[in-house]
């Protein structure tokens, strides 16, 4: 019995994973620099998305209603992504990049909300900014802000 139960717990384990990065063909960028490039050369606004990956459920919500949905992919390619992860676990992310995204942190959320959404052009000048999301998970908001800020570019 106890072997059944481990079973049903890492069956619904992994589905729930698999419905959770079910959107996963988007290539996240890590580094500003970078995505200033790929943006300068591709004319494409930056969109950072700021979370705090292990300890902010409102981001896990984020990121299972509006980016891993099929309609955020399809947006998403008129986007340069960055993710700026702020985890409180030591090991999700390098010393390196914790430090880079401190340093995005205070450039782009200096209030440190969380999730957060920053449009930017490729010379960092912001074009939009959408903060929070709410226990209703409707992303109806997070699209209009998006289209916002791709009419913008």
């Amino acid at each position: 019995m106890k072997n059944l139960l481990v079973l049903i717990l890492l069956c619904v384990s992994v589905q729930s994973f698999s419905q959770d990065d079910e959107y996963s063909n988007i290539n996240w960028l890590t580094d500003l620099e970078e995505a200033k490039e790929e943006s300068a050369t591709s004319n494409k606004p930056i969109l950072i998305y700021f979370t705090g990956s292990d300890w902010c459920p409102p981001c896990k919500m984020l990121k299972s209603d509006f980016f891993n949905s099929e309609a955020f992919e399809k947006k998403s390619e008129n986007f340069v992504l960055l993710m700026v992860d702020m985890p409180r676990r030591q090991d999700i992310i390098t010393k390196e990049q914790r430090v880079k995204n401190k340093k995005v942190v205070n450039i782009y959320n200096k209030k440190g909300s969380y999730p957060n959404l920053v449009g930017i052009n490729a010379k960092g000048k912001v074009l939009g900014e959408l903060s929070g999301y709410t226990f209703l998970r409707e992303t109806d908001r997070h699209f209009e802000f998006i289209d916002a800020i791709i009419q913008k570019n």
